[in-house]
């Protein structure tokens, strides 16, 4: 017998959201490692938020609804709010009830403001690598480091003289370049810059991650102003944040390795490695070729280098999914601090979609 298509309207539902989702979804999953996550970040959230007043957003939900945007590329807090209004699979993951309110995205930013002031996605990216090196994940030995472009949201056409440049430029000798002379009128700290000689130079920063080689999973990531140096200055500073600062060197240090592209095959670089007992896995140039090489023969021959080389494929795996599908294409947050905090927030979601794989189901 044929149904008829008669709608009457429901004024209760009683299947909770819980039921709802599916018990193999992926989501499920993600959200059990962020919430262990959230939940030993808990006296940051403290130090952030006044004792008395008026209750916020919680900042897990802000965090959850956070990673979304990230895992499913929602480009815009209004957008976002959108899905969060009909779509009850993120109203689950946030922590939002059925039939609660939404914020306005407006309210949303400005609270999010406050998680930036904290250097909270940090915080979550030590969290969740955490986890991962609970689980036995991470490398302690063997390591890759690489930069991509981060597309700023600001347009060739805004770059304008500066009122006031600097008497001494900033390149060799004190030449001026394009980046002490001009400016963006919409996000004066983006710099005009092109990774290879071939492509036209757009307003940028990089982005920067360091991985493990056994499963390819980000310890550190950060963004800076994009120069010709900003890779290899990163690489170092990504150490010293793990610990590696020449000052913190002593006999009993154990070794490392470093893969890396043979843009980091720099006289400084490699002997800034080697202060820092890290064995520099680095891509070298042809013989003929004008640029020279520095690594040492010992260096050259370390029977890890190839195994190096051949893992450097895992890091392009983590741009590719954070440029094709993430919101690390194009930021449309303004200034080297913001897209920093939002860069540190895509590695975390990066790592979240791997580790479901790897951790074994309960």
């Amino acid at each position: 017998m044929r149904g008829h298509d008669e709608q009457q309207g429901e004024v209760f539902s009683y299947i909770p959201l819980e039921q709802r989702i599916p018990q193999d979804h992926p989501l499920r999953r993600i959200r059990q490692v962020v919430d262990v996550g959230l939940r030993d970040m808990g006296t940051h959230f403290e130090a952030l938020y006044a004792k008395r007043g008026r209750p916020s957003i919680p900042p897990e939900r802000l965090l959850r609804a956070l990673l979304l945007q990230a895992l499913y590329s929602i480009r815009s807090e209004t957008q976002l709010m959108e899905q969060l209004d009909y779509n009850l699979l993120y109203r689950w993951f946030v922590g939002v009830n059925a039939s609660d309110r939404v914020w306005d995205a407006t309210v949303f930013t400005k609270n999010r403001e406050r998680l930036m002031a904290g250097d909270i996605s940090q915080q979550l990216l030590e969290a969740v690598v955490g986890q991962a090196a609970e689980h036995g994940l991470l490398s302690e030995e063997h390591f890759t480091v690489d930069g991509t472009i981060l597309e700023a949201w600001a347009s060739r056409k805004s770059f304008v003289p500066k009122e006031k440049p600097p008497e001494k430029g900033s390149g060799s000798g004190g030449k001026k370049l394009l980046r002490d002379t001009h400016e963006s009128k919409t996000d004066p700290e983006a710099r005009l810059y092109k990774k290879s000689a071939g492509s036209e130079s757009r307003p940028s920063y990089l982005g920067h991650v360091m991985i493990e080689n056994r499963n390819g999973l980000i310890v550190t990531a950060r963004a800076t102003q994009s120069s010709t140096t900003a890779e290899r200055d990163a690489a170092l500073a990504m150490l010293d944040e793990r610990g590696r600062s020449p000052d913190r060197i002593n006999e009993g240090t154990r070794t490392i390795t470093l893969g890396a592209d043979k843009l980091y095959q720099e006289q400084r670089f490699i002997a800034e490695l080697r202060k820092r007992k890290v064995v520099p896995h680095v891509a070298e140039y042809e013989p003929n070729r004008h640029w020279p090489n520095w690594l040492n023969e010992a260096e050259r021959q370390d029977p890890g280098m190839v195994i190096s080389q051949r893992k450097r494929k895992l890091v392009e795996k983590v741009f590719g999914w954070a440029q094709l599908d993430s919101i690390a294409r194009q930021v449309k947050l303004r200034g080297e601090r913001k897209v920093d905090w939002l860069f540190r927030l895509v590695a975390t979601a990066a790592n979240l979609v791997r580790m479901v794989k790897l951790i074994p189901a309960v």
